[in-house]
């Protein structure tokens, strides 16, 4: 599924935002282990793709550290949201078209928890 993030005639950009918030909040949170060579690739992605602007070690680059430590005062529902539709004005790109929200959900477990081949 893809978000559009359009505000309606009148609204503003943050109205739109806020419903494509909401929208992901009212999702399924359930963060269900991938299957088979899916998994591999997640945290292939993870720690080459993300890794590419966070650090290799996830400890910061051109985008912030998303060690555990980094990322206590986050909520997994933040972070599922900029792993989605990505961070406007900023390099963080959505990534909606390439991950499921479950798989958007299972890689906030893995930050949060703390990737031990990353450090």
């Amino acid at each position: 599924m893809r978000l559009a993030i359009a505000p309606e005639p009148g609204r503003s950009r943050w109205y739109a935002v806020a419903v494509a918030l909401l929208f992901l909040m009212t999702a399924s949170a359930a963060a269900t282990e991938p299957e088979g060579d899916r998994k591999d690739e997640l945290l292939h992605l993870l720690q080459h793709d993300c890794g590419s602007c966070h650090g290799m070690t996830l400890k910061g680059g051109l985008g912030p550290s998303l060690l555990p430590e980094q990322l206590e005062d986050k909520s997994a529902m933040m972070l599922r949201a900029t792993i989605l539709i990505g961070r406007a004005g900023t390099p963080m790109p959505p990534w909606q078209d390439f991950l499921s929200e479950e798989e958007a959900d299972w890689l906030v477990g893995r930050l949060q928890e703390g990737i031990s081949d990353a450090n």
